[in-house]
């Protein structure tokens, strides 16, 4: 039986190529976090010096580019459906799946100024979906602003509340926030969905927020047909 060390030696071995570089960064970023992604480290992962990386990568624009479009290039493309409100919901979630498997993408993808091939793949296929629903061009290009970075699964809050403190403590919190700011105090009370005081649902309110703007854009579709 093969030892880890044998495996990675193994693979120190395969030639490398770009795809390889790309994916060895996707996985060091999802091990250790986006900021652990260097050349340098990223050389040390692959057993060759950071200077022979630059074969394959032009730096570390290009590198996190191409780490984007490894990602994206995951989402499963499925445009077949009884209808554009359930076809694109349905590729939407599969593209947050994705994301949620790769937690550090979203802010690398914000980042961005130059889709690649399978970023462009992409939304050629829900831009497509949207357009076989019997959607105008010219409403088409409102829907793509209005659902934003949803279309690749995520979308970027005004506060981030993944800290959570104990339940006690939040609700102390809310109680003293509520005295001097009772609307959002009375948010805060609320902000669980699984019936006590805690962080939001992300899951929830993301398809929440998602099923509001579908159902606006088949209004305004069936407006514009009518």
């Amino acid at each position: 039986m093969s030892s880890a060390v044998d495996l990675v030696n193994e693979d120190r071995r395969i030639p490398l190529n770009r795809a390889r570089v790309l994916q060895a960064a996707v996985d060091l970023a999802d091990r250790e976090g986006i900021e652990s992604v260097s050349m340098r480290r990223l050389g040390q992962d692959l057993g060759i010096e950071a200077m022979s990386l630059y074969t394959h990568v032009r730096g570390k624009k290009d590198l996190l580019d191409g780490m984007v479009d490894i990602v994206v290039g995951e989402i499963t493309i499925d445009v077949e459906g009884p209808d554009w409100q359930t076809t694109l919901r349905r590729q939407i979630l599969a593209a947050r799946n994705v994301m949620l498997r790769h937690r550090w993408a979203a802010r690398i993808i914000e980042t961005r100024t130059a889709p690649g091939p399978a970023n462009l793949g992409y939304m050629e296929a829900v831009t497509g979906i949207v357009l076989a629903g019997g959607f105008t061009v010219d409403l088409t290009h409102h829907a793509m602003h209005v659902l934003g970075s949803r279309v690749l699964g995520f979308s970027q809050d005004l506060y981030d509340d993944s800290g959570v403190p104990d339940p006690e403590v939040a609700a102390t919190w809310a109680a003293q926030l509520a005295s001097v700011y009772p609307n959002i105090g009375a948010l805060a009370m609320t902000a669980s969905h699984e019936g006590g005081i805690g962080g939001c649902d992300d899951d929830y309110e993301f398809a929440f927020g998602l099923d509001l703007i579908l159902e606006g854009l088949e209004r305004r579709r069936v407006t514009a047909a009518g």
